[in-house]
């Protein structure tokens, strides 16, 4: 190959060896090879090094990768309309087993994902090099994101405000969600790895720490919980103390770990402070970080400490969850200031006073909206979330959404009475909305009465049309329930025509697979319930479906470690618990 070939179009002052060996890294920016050791400066006939994003160290191994700012005169993407000579190549120094599949599961990832605020990538910026006098040394190129990261913003402009912080929350969940999605979590959110782009808009970078969902679940299940070096680090080996949650500490990272980390960027961003000045609370081990910023109120305070729950499990599961609570939080946050303010409690006093002689018609709507806020937020503390739902509703008797979340709520205090005056309310107010139908086949469903609920689910669909995806999805499972597996193929077919979001997607896969499991299509189920759990890693009865799929053709050995995950998986659904007696039977028998 002839490196004097290329004829870079702007002037290059400096040029850097790529050869972490060489003492003399920095020639001439119109050099053929470096002027210390030989090596040659263009790389595979179109890449110079022009400068080092961090400084060199003088162990090249101490950080395994470095990272150089590039000219690219080669790249098949200079042909492309966004395509940028100036772009990003990390360099790994360290060529250990577990490095090297992380650094080329970045460049897998990159490609894969294929998202405006993540740096792109192909599959011709990933290759290997050999300097002079050097071991060989793997390669990756990826786009130039532009801007500040938020370390670096915060040094410049001081503390986030409300209205900034919220912007940027949806942003980056938007991301994240992308990412999960495509079925992978970063492991190393940090504000050094967040770029405030010139257009305000944020990017996420650097995903070194990169991790497949199913691929995580499994390493750890056939590491057997041992504490073995190479496979905990090619496992979790991703930490950045005060960013990290413990559980990736303790090797046992989790998609909701990623939400640990953007909780506290953005308490970094909020109180402008470095996080290991901050306090925890000895008991609960939760952050100190309030009193430092004054400038937001409680309901953001409030999702910011959810999201760093020290227990996963506490946090919020998934991102859609996530971005449906955050367009709800600038609403959330006006009516906080509102009840808290004087005006408001007079009024609210002087409400309730005239409540006792039937004068309450004006404010009535200001009255219910905050019982329901303060039900809203209690959701996951049921007894108390029916109280001020039905406070809601003695405000405001004609709010249908009122009564729906109530019967939901009663539902889950196995409050059959209040389920079925709440529904019955909510009928007389909307006699044609789905969501009604679809709430009361769900409770129907609870309770194994199976022809009751196929007959509200049917209502719903008819009534919603293509917006009743979870009616559809859940009569084909209940279709699967009774053996009527035909049916059920064809509802799951028909609702992934329609389904957008990846949830709905991920459960309709499963349905669809659990009815061809059941006809002996093994290998078209094995396929799409791989779907299912590509689309949402936490679906246990899509692992357990799987593990009987496989093990319906032989693949005994890999059914295995589908059947470790659906034992571990969280998951209440009966017929998860069916299925996981099926293997500890087997695994008792085998005794």
């Amino acid at each position: 190959m002839r490196t004097d070939s290329v004829t870079f179009n702007r002037v290059l002052h400096v040029s850097y060896c790529i050869n972490p060996n060489c003492n003399q890294r920095q020639n001439p920016g119109d050099a053929q090879k470096c002027l210390y050791c030989g090596t040659p400066l263009v790389i595979h006939d179109r890449i110079r090094l022009i400068k080092p994003i961090r400084v060199l160290s003088e162990d090249p191994f101490a950080y395994h990768t470095e990272v150089f700012e590039i000219d690219d005169s080669g790249s098949q993407w200079h042909k492309q309309d966004n395509w940028q000579r100036q772009r990003i190549m990390k360099v790994l120094t360290w060529n250990r087993p577990e490095l090297l599949s992380l650094f080329q599961r970045e460049a897998e990832a990159l490609r894969r994902i294929k998202h405006p605020r993540i740096p792109w990538s192909t599959i011709d910026d990933y290759f290997t090099f050999t300097p002079t006098t050097c071991p060989e040394l793997h390669c990756l190129v990826m786009q130039k994101i532009e801007g500040q990261n938020l370390h670096e913003w915060i040094q410049t402009y001081g503390k986030v405000s409300q209205n900034q912080a919220l912007p940027w929350l949806r942003q980056l969940f938007e991301i994240l969600d992308y990412v999960h999605s495509a079925g992978y979590f970063h492991r190393d959110i940090k504000p050094s790895n967040i770029i405030v782009q010139p257009d305000g808009q944020l990017a996420l970078i650097d995903f070194g720490g990169v991790r497949e969902v199913t691929g995580t679940f499994l390493s750890k299940l056939r590491g057997g919980g041992k504490t073995d070096t190479i496979r905990n680090y090619a496992v979790t080996g991703v930490r950045t103390p005060n960013f990290s949650p413990l559980e990736q500490f303790n090797g046992v990272a989790v998609p909701q770990s990623d939400f640990f980390a953007v909780g506290r960027t953005f308490v970094y961003c909020l109180t402008g402070t470095d996080l290991t000045n901050l306090k925890s609370e000895p008991k609960t081990g939760r952050l100190i970080w309030r009193n430092k910023a004054a400038q937001i109120d409680s309901t953001l305070a409030n999702f910011l400490d959810e999201l760093m729950a020290p227990y996963p499990g506490d946090r919020p599961q998934t991102t859609q969850i996530i971005l449906h609570r955050l367009k709800s939080l600038p609403l959330r946050s006006k009516l906080g200031r509102l009840v808290r303010s004087k005006p408001f409690i007079i009024s609210a006093a002087l409400l309730g006073i005239a409540a006792s002689f039937g004068l309450f018609k004006l404010g009535t709507s200001v009255m219910s909206l905050y019982y329901f806020d303060l039900a809203y937020r209690n959701q996951d503390r049921p007894k108390l979330a029916k109280k001020y739902y039905e406070s809601a509703i003695y405000w405001n008797p004609k709010d249908s959404i009122a009564y729906n979340n109530l019967a939901s709520i009663c539902q889950q205090l196995h409050d059959d009475q209040c389920v079925r005056n709440s529904y019955e309310s909510f009928f007389k107010l909307n006699p044609n909305d789905w969501v009604g139908y679809y709430g009361l086949g769900n409770f129907y469903d609870d309770q194994g009465k199976y022809d009751l609920a196929q007959q509200q689910y049917e209502i719903a669909i008819q009534k919603g049309g293509n917006d009743a995806i979870l009616a559809i999805n859940n009569l084909a499972r209940l279709k699967n329930k009774v053996g009527k597996y035909t049916d059920a193929i064809q509802l799951a077919t028909q609702g992934l025509k329609l389904a957008q979001d990846s949830d709905d997607q991920a459960a309709l896969y499963k349905n669809l697979g659990w009815a061809q499991f059941k006809l002996k299509n093994y290998n078209e189920a094995i396929v799409n319930l791989h779907k299912a759990t590509d689309l949402d890693p936490q679906r246990a009865d899509a692992y357990c479906l799987l593990a009987q799929s496989l093990d319906a053709i032989g693949s005994h050995s890999d059914a295995q470690s589908y059947w470790e995950v659906c034992l571990i998986v969280k998951s209440d659904l009966p017929e998860v618990q069916g299925w996981r007696q099926i293997i500890l039977k087997k695994i008792f028998n085998s005794k």
